[in-house]
């Protein structure tokens, strides 16, 4: 068993090798002040916050959907990434400040302090948030 997973790993890692490199210009979000200014901003310009659990395959599966995707916006919207392992009482003040309970991942759209879209899970999927951005 021990010879197939290495084969598997091998596999998956020159998958992921020869997969093309876009990254969306992320916003670590580590901080309740930086939360309150994003939803402040929201009202000039989408913002969206992408919940990540670095454990989570589900949760890798989506942001690697998130940052291969070149068609996504970074001038119509800021995206906020928080890592949950390490900032989850900011996914608290998340769910009480937006009235929105806590998946992993999620990802919320926010337009003028308020959601305007949100998803988790296999839901997550760039061309429908880039519907909503526009």
């Amino acid at each position: 068993m021990k010879c197939c997973v290495s084969i598997l790993n091998l596999h998956v890692f020159k998958f992921k090798k020869n997969k093309p490199e876009i990254s969306l210009n992320w916003i670590n979000l580590e901080s309740e002040g930086q939360l309150n200014q994003a939803i402040e901003d929201s009202k000039e310009k989408a913002v969206v916050l992408f919940k990540h659990s670095t454990r989570c395959g589900i949760s890798s599966m989506a942001l690697d959907r998130l940052n291969s995707n070149s068609d996504l916006p970074s001038s119509e919207a800021d995206f906020y990434y928080l890592d949950l392992l390490r900032f989850r009482p900011i996914s608290n003040i998340i769910s009480e400040k937006l009235s929105i309970q806590h998946e992993s991942p999620q990802i919320i759209l926010m337009r003028n302090g308020e959601i305007t879209y949100h998803d988790s899970h296999n839901g997550i999927q760039p061309r429908e948030l880039l519907r909503q951005i526009r």
